[in-house]
């Protein structure tokens, strides 16, 4: 399905097809890291990681260097120190990487304003009718990758597809420093290629379960009737029944307002005891605090998910009548909601934490009672 396309090539649906545009996914690689490895040249060539060394410390990024060891984001540091005694860690400077995303942004602004970020280092954008009448969603791609790595040094992949669903695959498939293109008629027997652990959502557990059904690939999902799903994968059937078949009708949301910031961890083990529980907390905290000062948001709500191996999803929230301040508060709100559920009812496979009520937000209004603490 990885293609060169010359010019021209008009490579996705035109709009007048119902419900096919042009979609481009641009994802920078290893984004923090390699802006650190840019601003210093002792660093390029070596495994790096963004983050907080040892203790409680957490990776929010890895060179490509790094993941040849296994280093992954989100990785506690002390297992990523293990993985690779060599590592380099560094401390996150988020003005550099936030300058980094407005000159990439600028970028991807002279093509179109349609444009969807997901975060400092990806996007989606809707080139149905692009700004400079160039046509091909191929040679777009093309041109924003080269004017990225011209402006500010940075590699960056993309993925071409007539929806956001097969453009975010495509994106990962070359990387880094890649390109590749899905054309209508193609979306299916892509997905169906490939390995079920790399559709969105379907984490290590998930993975595991869809394996004893016999479900390995794509191939494998599309073969299951919509029945078969709802009766083992509760709310998640329709999306796997659509994704299977490489559908996706989602718009580019050019305008979205973010609502939260937030972040969550399914386990390889379920958890249950206080110790581990608190301890993957803290890691949590670290990760999602992380992505909190990257976004600049502010907001009044932390809720605690805990989804227990039932597939049972237990949520708790407190509102604070002011933003919250800073890590520290943020951490002690987190930690009063999980010490109150304790001891939990079972073990868990997932826990997550969103900050929410974001300034900004249609719904950024401050509790009726300001006075109090609100719990959820």
């Amino acid at each position: 399905m990885t293609r060169t396309a010359p010019p021209d090539d008009d490579d996705t649906a035109p709009p007048d097809q119902p419900g096919l545009r042009k979609i481009i996914h641009v994802d920078m690689d290893a984004f923090f890291a390699s802006v650190e490895q840019r601003d210093n040249p002792d660093l390029k060539g070596k495994p790096v990681a963004v983050g907080g060394a040892g203790g409680r410390g957490v990776v929010a990024a890895a060179s490509y260097e790094a993941r040849k060891f296994g280093v992954r984001s989100a990785m506690p540091s002390v297992t990523a120190q293990r993985l690779c005694p060599d590592l380099i860690f560094v401390r996150p400077r988020f003005d550099a990487y936030k300058e980094a995303s407005r000159q990439i942004r600028r970028v991807f602004e002279h093509y179109t304003p349609i444009i969807e970020p997901l975060s400092l280092d990806e996007a989606y954008l809707d080139v149905t009718e692009d700004r400079l009448g160039i046509g091909s969603a191929t040679r777009i791609a093309t041109l924003i990758r080269q004017e990225i790595r011209a402006k500010t040094q940075l590699t960056a992949s993309a993925g071409v597809s007539y929806n956001k669903f097969l453009a975010k695959l495509a994106s990962d498939q070359n990387k880094p420093d890649g390109l590749c293109v899905i054309r209508p008629g193609e979306g299916a027997a892509f997905v169906a290629g490939l390995p079920i652990r790399r559709f969105h959502g379907v984490g290590p557990k998930a993975e595991e379960k869809m394996k004893r059904l016999g479900i390995e690939t794509g191939a494998d999902l599309a073969g299951r009737d919509i029945a078969f799903l709802r009766a083992n994968f509760g709310s998640m059937a329709d999306y796997l029944f659509r994704a299977a078949r490489g559908i996706d009708l989602r718009p580019v949301a050019a305008h979205r307002v973010r609502k939260s910031v937030g972040g969550e961890r399914t386990f390889s083990e379920d958890i249950g005891s206080g110790a581990a529980l608190r301890d993957t907390l803290e890691t949590i905290i670290g990760i999602v605090w992380e992505r909190i000062e990257v976004a600049g948001a502010r907001g009044r709500t932390v809720t605690l998910k805990l989804k227990f191996t039932d597939f049972r999803i237990m949520t708790r929230a407190a509102s604070l009548p002011d933003f919250v301040n800073d890590r520290g508060e943020f951490a002690a709100l987190a930690r009063g909601l999980l010490e109150a559920e304790l001891p939990l009812p079972g073990p868990i496979r997932l826990m997550g934490l969103t900050l929410s009520a974001l300034e900004g937000a249609e719904d950024d209004k401050p509790p009726r009672d300001e006075a109090q603490l609100r719990l959820l």
